[in-house]
């Protein structure tokens, strides 16, 4: 895949985006809308982000890097004059902070009405704990989406940083940019999107929320249908202390799991559900028989929706995700390639992650019509790394 500095091919194509540089979900929210094909323009401090930045963060990659000091009057001018032309903002700060800095809501849709401005926090711009610190395993947790991960019935057992932080929080904040750039469309005016990570990490669980009203879904950890409570979804280890993957779920397709595992004149019915510890057993002493290799190679293009359990590493090399190009090496570092797929605007990527905050200051500030960037460099309002 070609990497050259400047907008993408996807189909945001002409979308213009200025990211007021954070940590975490605003970040990959903005990776999301640059591998699709935004023009963003990523404002940092001088010095860049206490946690991140450099050649490796690929939460960065696809816009350049502007350095601005916000304490000087005219790098918040310089903005304000970004946002008379762009058409969406992007910060993830503590509630208030962007009205501080002169660059709230209410100032930036003055000078453009179309704007729309995404905010991305943990508890949201209002409620009790609105300005309170917190990191995704304190949102999952409020949530009560924790209390319900692995299948220990001990204790919970929490997932990086995915559930919270990329589902709940950017991937919602995506959904509400784009939702409100089709909107401003046919109103001709902007908004505010107010993403909270416990507001959409509260969504994603939408359908465990339906199951539990219709009493198919308990709280008690490795006693449902998705976590393990069944022996035909589940993880289990092989002969050589690797583990395969089973997800079983429909009656055809448990046919072929025991078709494939051999035990089809000896397993208990899925629908017994008092001889659940009897299948358990079964399955884990036949898969400790055979390597995951070895598994992975007979149930490989059946439907007996069994897999191994790969590495990242590993999984880069798997013959489907070589096929799909799941992976792109750009500049010797393997990363996600864009997604998903589009027939006729098929995303690139393009400018690589910054190695300083600055790196591309002036010729981004030029690209996007600021005219008096020497100027604003020379009094350090804004910073050339």
């Amino acid at each position: 895949m070609t990497v050259e500095l400047g907008q993408g091919t996807g189909p945001l194509r002409g979308i213009k985006v200025i990211e007021l540089a954070g940590i975490g979900p605003g970040p990959h929210a903005c990776t999301i809308l640059a591998d699709l094909g935004a023009d963003i323009i990523r404002i940092e401090r001088p010095g860049g982000q206490m946690l991140g930045g450099g050649s490796h963060d690929l939460l960065t990659r696809g816009r350049p890097s502007v350095a601005l000091d916000l304490k000087q009057p005219a790098a918040v001018e310089t903005v304000l004059r970004l946002a008379e032309d762009a058409d969406v903002f992007v910060e993830g700060m503590r509630p208030g902070v962007t009205e501080r800095l002169g660059l709230g809501p209410d100032v930036l849709l003055a000078r453009n009405p179309r704007l729309v401005y995404g905010r991305m926090t943990g508890w949201g711009q209002d409620g009790p704990l609105a300005h309170a610190a917190g990191h995704d395993l304190t949102y999952i947790a409020t949530t009560g989406v924790l209390h319900g991960l692995g299948q220990d019935p001990a204790r919970p057992h929490f997932p990086i940083n995915l559930v919270g932080d990329f589902g709940g929080g950017s991937t919602y904040l995506v959904i509400g940019i784009l939702s409100a750039l089709l909107e401003a469309r046919t109103s001709g005016q902007g908004q505010v999107v107010d993403a909270a990570i416990v507001d959409g990490t509260a969504h994603l669980a939408v359908m465990l929320s339906g199951m539990a009203a219709a009493g198919l879904h308990h709280e008690r950890r490795g006693t449902n249908l998705l976590d393990g409570g069944v022996p035909f979804y589940d993880v289990y280890e092989t002969k050589d202390g690797r583990h395969v993957a089973i997800g079983a779920l429909e009656p055809q397709f448990f046919a072929e799991l025991v078709t494939l595992l051999g035990v089809e004149d000896r397993c208990p019915g899925q629908a017994e559900m008092g001889r659940y510890d009897e299948m358990r057993a079964l399955f884990t002493e036949v898969i400790a028989t055979r390597t995951m290799a070895e598994w992975a190679e007979l149930a490989e293009g059946t439907d007996a929706c069994l897999a191994p359990v790969l590495t990242p590493t590993e999984a880069r090399s798997h013959p489907h995700l070589v096929a799909r190009e799941a992976t792109v090496e750009v500049d010797g570092v393997p990363q996600p390639t864009p997604a998903p797929r589009f027939s006729r605007t098929r995303p690139t990527l393009t400018t690589p992650p910054a190695a300083k905050a600055g790196q591309q200051t002036r010729e981004a500030l030029l690209a996007w019509g600021v005219d008096d960037v020497d100027v604003l460099l020379e009094n350090g309002a804004a910073v050339q790394a």
